[in-house]
Formats: structure tokens, sequence, C-alpha cells
């Protein structure tokens, strides 16, 4: 077993996570209250930045204590020298699908106090824990690469703003460390350890899944590899959709140069032209994969037309080998 780190490393290793967004970015830190945030918090202030650090603390309205919790946050923060919000969640919230309701609601309050505020990178103080927990939840509903790719290091939010995890390869146990070095008090959240959600459950299930050798490490390990593949794929399913685009001003592809491209690119390529005409964010890979697996790829081989309607968006291949997408028409209502 490896020894804990000491005081003076946790110190080294936050530091050496934060100096890249401490040396250029306008900060919004988002603090829950927990250990992880709040030892980024603190780690932040205590280093200094080019600029001044804000804090933003979300007030989901779900549990009585989180108003108090917030507030908690906001005296350490001004202790610290750091100005501080509190983002509440206001209005009816959803029986079913809370926890992912609320994290859509957290990222759309926290990019709008950083629009305001003039941050261009919020920092969060997910783990390498919470790293390995997302992949085992995404590889039990069956993602591919992508999803298993975990969360990234860095994503962009909006124009200009991005979301950066400064901490995603450093161990909670390690963040609790320094909590406990500095004297730093954190709330605790009990959806943590409530079986009512997916997460809780299988974090509780984790320590048997390391016995069996599915540890957190491998689960990391994981992550990154897929994240390699995906990278490549992405970066091939771009090249491919500008090269077989007839037209810059629709969407229309060179269908018989198309066949020729593996599954996993294809897809990707499709995923590319639907975004472009119109179909919006994330696309489900298994409505993808019906779409090109099932229907596209054995009419390209066929040499047959086709027309699919996904997202709102008409997949149209003709039989002279031009593969189209536009919006489709409105479906007629019955006379």
């Amino acid at each position: 077993m490896n020894a804990a780190p000491s005081s003076d490393g946790i110190d080294a290793t936050l530091a050496v996570a934060l100096a890249p967004y401490l040396r250029s970015s306008r900060l919004l830190i988002a603090v829950s209250g927990g250990p992880d945030s709040t030892a980024l918090m603190h780690a932040a202030a205590r280093l200094g930045s080019a600029h001044p650090i804000q804090v933003a603390t979300v007030d989901h309205r779900l549990r009585a204590e989180g108003g108090d919790e917030a507030r908690s946050v906001g005296l350490t923060a001004r202790a610290l020298g750091l100005s501080h919000h509190i983002l509440t969640w206001d209005g009816d919230k959803p029986i079913r699908g809370i926890q992912a309701a609320a994290r859509r609601a957290r990222y759309t309050l926290l990019a709008g106090c950083a629009g305001r505020i003039g941050a261009d990178t919020i920092l969060t103080g997910h783990t390498a824990d919470d790293q390995a927990e997302t992949v085992l939840m995404r590889l039990l509903a069956g993602s591919g690469p992508g999803g298993l790719a975990g969360m990234r290091r860095e994503r962009d939010l909006a124009p200009g703003m991005r979301l950066a995890r400064p901490f995603l390869d450093i161990p909670k146990a390690d963040l609790v460390a320094y909590c406990a070095a500095h004297g730093l008090v954190s709330a605790r959240d009990p959806s943590n350890v409530d079986e009512r959600f997916a997460r809780a459950r299988l974090r509780r299930l984790m320590p048997d899944l390391a016995a069996e050798g599915l540890s957190p490490e491998r689960l990391r390990r994981l992550a990154a590899r897929m994240a390699r593949d995906e990278d490549a794929l992405r970066d091939a399913a771009c090249a491919a959709f500008t090269a077989l685009r007839i037209t810059a001003d629709a969407v229309v592809l060179d269908a018989p140069q198309l066949a020729a491209l593996p599954d996993a690119i294809l897809i990707r390529v499709v995923g590319l032209a639907l975004h472009e005409a119109g179909g919006g964010g994330a696309i489900r890979l298994e409505r993808l994969e019906r779409l090109v697996v099932d229907g596209l790829r054995p009419a390209l081989v066929a040499g047959t037309a086709m027309r699919r309607t996904l997202r709102g968006i008409l997949v149209d291949l003709n039989a002279e080998g031009v593969l189209s997408l536009r919006t489709a028409p409105p479906r007629r209502s019955p006379s």
C-alpha cells in the first residue's frame, strides 16, 4: 500500500495542478462546501492569481441546509479575500432525473455568473474518484468511447468560456487530508450516500469491484485510453467531413466516398453533418448507430436511395450518390 502523501506533498501537488489557471485565467471557482471544492478554493487563494478570483455556490433549493451551507462558504471565501456569489435554482423541480437536472441547472447558473463578472474559466473540484465513478456509470449505461472517456479536464461551456477540472488526477483522500492539514471545515452532502441515486450505490460497491480487479485506477486508465482514441476518431471524422462535403452553403456529401469509411468514422461524420444541418446538441449513440449502421451503410453498399429523419433533419441519400441533410418538412396533420 502506498504511503499517504505529506502535507507539503499535497500542497505541492495542488500548486502544480492549479498553476496553468492561476497564471492567465479570470477565474470563477465553483464551491459547494465539500472537501474537494473547499481545498480548491483555499489552495487557489493561498497561491494567488494574476487576476482577482471569485467564488460561486449553487443552492439547488433541494435541502433545507443548502442555504446555510452556501452562506458558510461565503464566510470562508471572504476570510480568504475572495468575492462570493450565491446562485439559486428556483422554480419547480422534476420528480425523476433530479441529479441530472440539478447538474444542468448548476452549469447554466455558473456560466451566467461567469459571464456577468467577466470570468473566462470556471474551476470545479472534481477528483480522480469522481472520474472513476463517472466511467463506471457510463460503462453500465453502454456508452461508446466518447462516454467512456469520462469527464474531460477542460471543455467549452460557451464562446470564450471554459470549464476546467484541475484536480481530476488527484484522489479525494488527498483533498480531505489537505483540508485537515489546514484546519478547513467542510460540509457533507447526504446525497453522496443516498442509495436512491445510482452514483451513491456504485460508490458503495467500489471496494468490492476493486477487490475483483476493477479498481478506480483501472477505470481512470480506461478513461484516458478512450479519450485518446475518441480524439483520434473525431479528428479523422472532421477531416473526412470537410473533404467529402460537396458544397459550402448546404450539407451535401459525396456518398460513394462515404461508403469507404469504417463505421466508427462514418457514424461521427453523420453526427457532424446532423449538427451542421441544425440537428441540435448531442445525439444518443444508439440512434446514430441505427441510422448509419442499419440504414445508411446498407444503402451505400447497395447503391440504393434512403430517407430517414432524425432530430428534425431529413437524411436523404439519392440514387445518384449524393447524401444531403436539411431541415425536414413539417408533418402533415391528419385530415
